[in-house]
């Protein structure tokens, strides 16, 4: 990073969340006590999972999956956040923002592909039945979890490393509680028009292609249940079905709005 205006960066300042708050303790301790509240449950359910061999079902396999994303991505921010809130500090260095960087976009997008398998594990359960055991193998499964990781590893890794080396230009100044992506390319004074068009193209892939897929699948679902004769089959599997569309709503909703739209059309406020 050697320019005329370039600085030398070595830290980044995270301006924080609530910093506008006059009381922000309040909110701050509630994110704690649910940052807590979340790791315990998450670490009961892998060890329920694992540990009970009725659950090594793909159905629970998948569940423990997105068990362990949640407790990797809130580890990843809510312990900085609350060690800067409280201790006063603000920064975090080249390396620790790097990293962070990393660790978010790796289990965002292996999360999508998580909960595109499991759509389509929901499918073949109530579409097609009888032929479910030779379709979602145990092998077939284990190879699709495996490829879910890798690929969000490799475009992570990418995300990360290729922002991360745009030079610096005047304030190191984060207007977030943590490294992301788009509030990085905000800081760089080179033009970086082209590669924001690169992360709307891969949000495409990862983001709106994924959510346009489990959309179809939970139609196929509806449809079938629909014509399913007892009531109370049909309201379990709307019960299982609609929780999982909840989930998948108030994931892919935000993202798609940060990351599919250039991130000069939004304010850091609403990122």
């Amino acid at each position: 990073m050697v320019g005329g205006n370039e600085s030398s960066i070595t830290n980044f300042i995270l301006v924080g969340l609530f910093s506008e708050f006059q009381h922000s303790i309040v909110p701050n301790s509630m994110i704690i006590f649910f940052y807590i509240l979340a790791f315990l449950w998450n670490m009961l359910l892998i060890v329920l999972i694992s540990g009970d061999s009725h659950f090594h079902m793909l159905m629970y396999i998948l569940r423990s999956q997105l068990s362990v994303i949640d407790l990797m991505l809130t580890s990843t921010i809510i312990p900085k956040m609350s060690y800067n809130f409280f201790t006063g500090e603000r920064t975090i260095s080249w390396i620790g923002c790097g990293t962070q960087s990393f660790f978010y976009l790796l289990m965002g997008m292996s999360e999508c592909l998580i909960l595109t398998l499991i759509a389509y594990d929901r499918y073949v359960v109530v579409c097609n039945p009888l032929c479910y055991p030779s379709i979602m193998s145990s092998r077939f499964c284990l190879h699709l979890i495996a490829v879910c990781w890798i690929g969000g590893s490799i475009s992570s890794f990418i995300h990360t490393v290729y922002p991360m080396h745009f030079p610096i230009c005047g304030s190191r100044e984060i207007l977030h509680f943590f490294c992301e992506v788009p509030v990085l390319i905000k800081l760089s004074c080179e033009d970086s028009s082209v590669y924001q068009l690169v992360v709307v193209v891969t949000s495409i892939v990862l983001l709106a292609v994924p959510f346009i897929f489990i959309t179809a699948s939970y139609t196929l679902i509806f449809l079938t249940v629909l014509r399913m004769a007892p009531v109370k089959g049909r309201k379990k599997v709307l019960v299982t079905c609609s929780s999982h569309l909840i989930v998948v709503s108030l994931f892919s909703g935000p993202n798609i709005f940060i990351y599919m739209t250039f991130t000069s059309s939004h304010s850091p406020e609403q990122d």
